[in-house]
């Protein structure tokens, strides 16, 4: 794998424009043509943006600009695999019947996956393999914002590879598609995947992405996803990011979504050193339904900032948004979720809520929800809260015969549950109960 490390006399931003300029025409130019097009233009405008920084209200409590100071080498080429079959059977979803797809270091690798039984005409593979494909033409760059997000841009400017999901029209995906995502980077790699999923009229799929690591370097992953979901189509995606505590990313999810569909994205995380997760959903059509959940388990210094817009530019729809955090230690939590409803969407019913529990004195939340409105017909409400366990609980539990670890424990499973509880795959939704306990287990000690 030929990489160019980042030079760290140089300021932030001029740091990635020199390395684009530097290796434009070689391994820059190595993807489809469709890919390679877009890259001048988002450079430039990389350039104009700059890296985010504290003065940005949309960042002003995570500092990602000291995060990307950092001496990350970029890896150009396809690389060698350098891991094995057996390095992921602990990553594997017990009893999860799926359709596998394994990204290692941000590229697929086909020796890898299990995709032997897709449904006809069922895509799942490269992105870099998809130029010719007529809804990668159609779609890809069509939802990611590069013009107001500078990461975006970035990831426009060298994106490579990633996953490529197609599902045609009427059909069915039974088994659920696991994306599983292994960081096995030998040395403090900057890696930056782009995904597309095209789930088109009256077709459905579950999407699963699970993050792991497999070392110790300290890494940083910019990705961007798009997400289209067509006419009465149907796409629930999960998230579970547990990547470890050297591992920093910021990942951008735009969906976009058309008459009578559903699109659903769950995100739960439990590791990271800095993780900022930015989620732009638009609905653009009658009668959508629109789903975001998170939980957030944050320990030690963890840094977990979640930035979500719902877009409502078409009238009668229907969105639901909840996010909770359980965060002790030092962990910091950020929450900005606005619902925005415009002039002419009227009849929107939309949901916003975040709650939080704060176990350590030492331990942030930050929240603002909004609502922007300019529709009169709309039923809209938006909430936070954030507090501590309830002293009149615990003692009710103790009262109970529990001891005081075990209440505690209870407790707090109640409190993150309503979010586990929107997971319809059984398997998946046992393995996230197993790792809130796992953790929880620790803060009750």
């Amino acid at each position: 794998m030929s990489t160019t490390t980042l030079d760290t006399s140089a300021q932030p931003i001029d740091r990635f424009v020199s390395a684009f300029q530097v290796n434009h025409g070689q391994a820059l130019n190595g993807t489809n043509a469709s890919i390679a097009k877009h890259r001048t233009a988002a450079i430039e405008r990389f350039k104009e943006l700059g890296v985010p920084t504290r003065k940005q209200e949309a960042w002003k409590y995570t500092d990602i600009a000291s995060v990307l100071s950092r001496p990350y080498t970029l890896p150009l080429g396809a690389g060698e695999a350098t891991v094995s079959a057996a390095d992921l059977d602990p990553y594997l979803i017990d009893d999860l019947d799926a359709h596998v797809l394994v990204l290692v270091n941000g590229r697929p690798d086909l020796s890898l996956s299990q995709l032997d039984n897709l449904p006809d005409a069922v895509t799942v593979g490269a992105l870099k393999d998809a130029g010719d494909h007529p809804a990668f033409e159609a779609h890809y760059g069509a939802y990611a914002d590069t013009e107001e997000e500078a990461l975006t841009a970035l990831n426009t400017a060298f994106v490579q590879d990633g996953a490529f999901i197609h599902v045609p029209e009427g059909v069915t995906v039974e088994q659920p598609i696991l994306l599983l995502h292994v960081n096995a980077a030998q040395e403090d790699l900057f890696m930056q995947p782009r995904h597309l999923f095209v789930i088109e009229e009256d077709a459905k799929a579950h999407v699963i992405g699970r993050q792991v690591s497999l070392t110790d370097a300290r890494t940083f992953t910019n990705t961007v996803m798009e997400m289209y979901v067509g006419e009465r189509g149907f796409l629930d995606h999960y998230l579970i990011q547990e990547e470890g505590e050297d591992a920093s990313q910021v990942l951008s999810r735009f969906g976009y979504h058309e008459d009578n569909s559903i699109l659903s994205t769950d995100t739960f995380t439990f590791s990271g050193e800095v993780v900022r997760n930015n989620m732009t959903l638009t609905p653009d059509g009658a009668h959508c339904e629109t789903n975001l959940y998170g939980l957030v388990i944050g320990y030690g210094d963890m840094h977990v900032d979640n930035n979500t817009l719902v877009d409502h530019v078409h009238a009668d729809c229907v969105s639901n948004e909840l996010y909770k955090h359980i965060l002790n230690d030092r962990s910091t939590a950020v929450f900005n979720g606005k619902v925005f409803v415009h002039r002419d969407s009227q009849r929107i019913d939309a949901y916003q809520s975040n709650d939080s529990l704060v176990l350590s004195d030492e331990a942030d939340i930050y929240t603002k929800p909004e609502l922007e409105i300019y529709a009169d017909d709309v039923v809209c409400s938006h909430g936070a809260t954030a507090g501590q366990l309830d002293e009149e609980g615990l003692f009710y539990l103790r009262s109970r015969g529990l001891d005081q670890k075990r209440a505690r424990i209870l407790m707090m499973q109640a409190f993150a549950q309503k979010v586990i509880d929107v997971v319809d795959i059984a398997p998946l939704k046992a393995l996230i109960e197993d790792r809130v306990q796992e953790r929880l287990r620790t803060f009750a000690s």
